[in-house]
């Protein structure tokens, strides 16, 4: 989905009209600089759509890209979901689908199902915008994870707070989410708690998932706990 700045000539492989995620990444990580890498994508790519889900357009096509939303990916309190552009050449007329729920999950979602399938992206490299078991960032971790199991939950890190239940930071348990910001700042990450001051995410620097003890620098940024509400 397009933001300002995008695309770089690398990202020619993604926005062709048969574009080619995997070969996308290999020529981003194959490149020395900061600017043509994975982080490089900051500021310019909002999110990715998954292939087979649901747009709605908003507007026609120009210079071959057409303005849509997805409703399966909540955002901002919008009734239509994320906002952003796609290339023209991926989409394709639908008679009808549901846009207000997903398809049925790969198990019932539980606390302990949300970390199995969180816990399977362990190790894989981080994407910005990325919601895909290709290459996630922060929220994708959890908003993936949650999708896995049936629940459509938000994109962006603050937009899932937002959705959480208010928990207070010492009563934090096993499928809770911690967040994280600045003060005065908006939430800039988030993350999985998986036991007392433990953290499965997917962290802002770039660096892979991992389930970890949680760094000082986090503690120090550690704002908010939210209980997700669809879990069991």
């Amino acid at each position: 989905m397009d933001h300002t700045g995008f695309p770089r000539p690398i990202d020619a492989p993604l926005i062709a009209d048969r574009p080619d995620h995997t070969r996308w990444l290999a020529d981003m990580d194959d490149k020395a600089t900061l600017e043509e890498g994975r982080l490089g994508l900051y500021d310019r790519f909002d999110s990715e759509l998954l292939h087979g889900e649901p747009v709605i357009v908003t507007s026609g096509d120009s210079g071959g890209w057409t303005k849509v939303s997805s409703p399966w990916q909540p955002y901002d309190g919008s009734d239509t979901g994320y906002p952003g552009y796609v290339r023209t050449a991926h989409l394709q007329p639908v008679d009808s689908t549901s846009l207000d729920e997903l398809p049925a999950g790969s198990a019932t979602p539980t606390v302990d199902t949300f970390l199995d399938e969180a816990r399977t992206h362990i190790g894989l490299s981080y994407l910005w915008g990325g919601i895909s078991p290709k290459g996630l960032d922060c929220s994708g971790l959890v908003h993936y994870s949650l999708r896995r199991l049936g629940i459509l939950f938000p994109r962006d890190g603050g937009d899932q707070f937002r959705a959480c239940e208010d928990i207070p930071i010492d009563e934090a348990r096993p499928g809770d989410l911690y967040f994280f910001a600045q003060p005065g700042k908006e939430i800039h990450h988030v993350g999985i708690v998986t036991g007392p001051e433990r953290i499965l995410h997917a962290p802002s620097t770039g660096e892979e998932v991992v389930e970890e003890t949680m760094p000082p620098q986090r503690l120090e940024t550690l704002t908010k706990v939210g209980r997700i509400r669809q879990l069991q």
